[in-house]
């Protein structure tokens, strides 16, 4: 489901939307993806729109094009994508993380406790 008033354009949750199956191996390596016009029916939203998500994701190698056949997931789309998240997540989301903690007077070893804890219920 789009949400028009985000801050990040249709074309860029688009492009998320696409990134989220393939890491979650909802689509794997070398599958093909709906069309630019399949997905546009799908979400209801202009073709140009989808085809915006999809040149940024052949940027970004995620998809290829295979000429009269359609998108595949490239071979190394899931790493490539864990590793953009990574680094997205260190690069903006640890910044505020450590604000707040730094705000709180929340150390280290108290923050690394509470994540031993919270790893150690989610895999029981």
């Amino acid at each position: 489901m789009m949400e028009f008033k985000q801050p990040k354009g249709i074309y860029q949750q688009i492009a998320d939307q696409v990134r989220g199956r393939i890491v979650s191996g909802e689509w794997k390596a070398g599958e093909r993806i709906p069309s630019v016009r399949e997905m546009a029916a799908q979400l209801g939203v202009n073709p140009n729109t989808i085809t915006r998500s999809y040149q940024s994701l052949l940027d970004g190698n995620i998809i290829e094009n295979r000429r009269g056949i359609g998108y595949f997931v490239a071979n190394e789309a899931q790493e490539i994508i864990v590793q953009d998240m990574k680094t997205e997540f260190i690069e903006e989301e640890l910044p505020r993380v450590f604000d707040v903690m730094r705000q709180l007077g929340v150390d280290i070893q108290e923050l690394l406790k509470l994540y031993e804890d919270y790893s150690k219920e989610k895999s029981s």
